[in-house]
């Protein structure tokens, strides 16, 4: 997908009031349907997972604060960050003063429109940027406005597709749909695993895939309550997408085991590019990551991203726009992603078939000469895999000790393979 196609799918995705469920929901899977063939489920309000449920259903219509000439001066209409998400139903004329307790805003940023949510407590409010709340009559009154729905006889949606690999062994790569109008924070993450998906349909991998649409917290703890016993059977590795669209450097966030081999690929593709990157060991908040990782799951799921949540100051507001991210920078992260993925699927625990001494490489046409075109490092490399080849190291383990190329390493390993040196 080039920059101008992901920048219109961008364009697509903006508008939309995603949220826990609602139709902007729908709306956003039915895009994404148009890139993969995502199979969608609806799952019934009230439905029990785990200490949780799943809540009522929420749409809006419209929603805004007018003065007394009927003068709309907040309007949902105009940015959807203006109306606090899962506000109830509201329809009266309030003073300044009983408004004021329901007005959220960022007076250090006074251009800035904060994002705010009610999802588990029947609340309304309003978001604005400090210079329009400065701009409110304290003296006036207003009518006040939302025209919303929450219906507890509807549902959550979410999506998945899987490409079948040559194992039914999986690596899990998921994403949130739940927040509006904000660019790092939800759609990176829905384009860039639109990306991966677009590139990993094409090839036939070892390990199948699963990517996961879903709505961030409930989604992920709704599908955990379904699909556990198969996903801890199953699952190799996991990466959530999320906050991957800028140019910050990369953040990797461990998984919960902390050495997965999610972990160490991470971590040598990264110090093996010209990336800037840090590594952190896993925190209990965060994205779904934290719902892969809590202690009655922990699955080896990681997380790759740029500017982290929370981290940079445009996160959760109107900043976080189109702006703020790049279309350049979400097709590198891909790249790195793609990168961690190889390193994956190639990854093996490989044991040396003559482990006494090292075998005979020219009579294998395996020592560097004129006819086979191997170099001194691919000789290298052979030497590392020979003698590490114990089977209790896998590749990771030999690319991290050797200090060489994991492309090589992996290149080398399959070599050996192919000459009966290794099993």
């Amino acid at each position: 997908m080039s920059n101008e196609e992901l920048e219109n799918l961008f364009d697509s995705l903006w508008p939309l009031n995603r949220s826990l469920t609602g139709d902007s929901n729908r709306k956003t899977l039915k895009i994404l349907s148009e890139k993969m063939p995502l199979e969608i489920t609806e799952v019934d309000s009230g439905t029990k997972c785990f200490d949780w449920e799943v809540p009522s259903e929420w749409n809006v219509r419209e929603a805004y604060i007018s003065d007394s000439n009927g003068k709309r001066l907040i309007d949902f209409g105009n940015n959807n960050l203006h109306l606090v998400g899962y506000s109830i139903c509201v329809d009266t004329v309030m003073n300044f003063d009983e408004l004021d307790e329901q007005l959220h805003y960022i007076e250090s940023h006074p251009d800035w429109i904060p994002y705010k949510t009610t999802y588990y407590k029947r609340d309304w409010g309003f978001c604005l940027s400090y210079n329009q709340y400065i701009g409110l009559d304290r003296n006036a009154k207003y009518h006040v406005v939302i025209d919303s729905t929450l219906d507890e006889h509807g549902s959550m949606t979410y999506g998945e597709v899987n490409i079948e690999g040559e194992s039914d062994e999986l690596i899990l790569l998921s994403t949130y749909i739940c927040h509006p109008s904000m660019a790092n924070n939800e759609l990176s993450g829905p384009l860039v695993t639109t990306l991966l998906y677009e590139t990993l349909s094409q090839t036939k991998p070892f390990y199948s895939y699963k990517f996961l649409f879903i709505p961030e917290t409930i989604g992920c703890i709704y599908y955990l309550s379904k699909h556990l016993a198969y996903l801890k059977k199953h699952i190799i590795a996991g990466l959530v997408v999320t906050t991957i669209g800028d140019d910050a450097p990369f953040n990797y966030k461990r998984s919960r085991r902390g050495d997965a081999a999610v972990d160490r690929a991470a971590e040598l593709v990264l110090s093996q590019s010209s990336h800037q990157y840090y590594i952190h060991d896993f925190y209990p908040w965060g994205s779904d990551e934290r719902q892969y990782c809590s202690p009655g799951v922990n699955l080896p799921v990681g997380s790759l991203m740029r500017s982290s949540y929370e981290v940079y100051q445009e996160y959760h507001t109107s900043a976080d726009d189109k702006n703020f991210i790049s279309f350049s920078a979400m097709q590198q992260s891909a790249m790195v992603y793609l990168n961690i993925l190889e390193l994956i699927q190639a990854n093996r625990t490989y044991t040396n078939v003559l482990p006494y001494g090292e075998p005979q490489l020219g009579k294998r046409n395996l020592f560097p000469n004129a006819d086979n075109n191997l170099k001194d490092v691919d000789l290298e490399a052979i030497m590392w895999i020979l003698n590490l080849a114990d089977g209790n190291n896998d590749l990771i383990n030999i690319v991290s000790k050797s200090g060489l190329d994991y492309k090589q390493i992996v290149e080398m390993a399959i070599l050996l393979q192919n000459r009966g040196l290794l099993k």
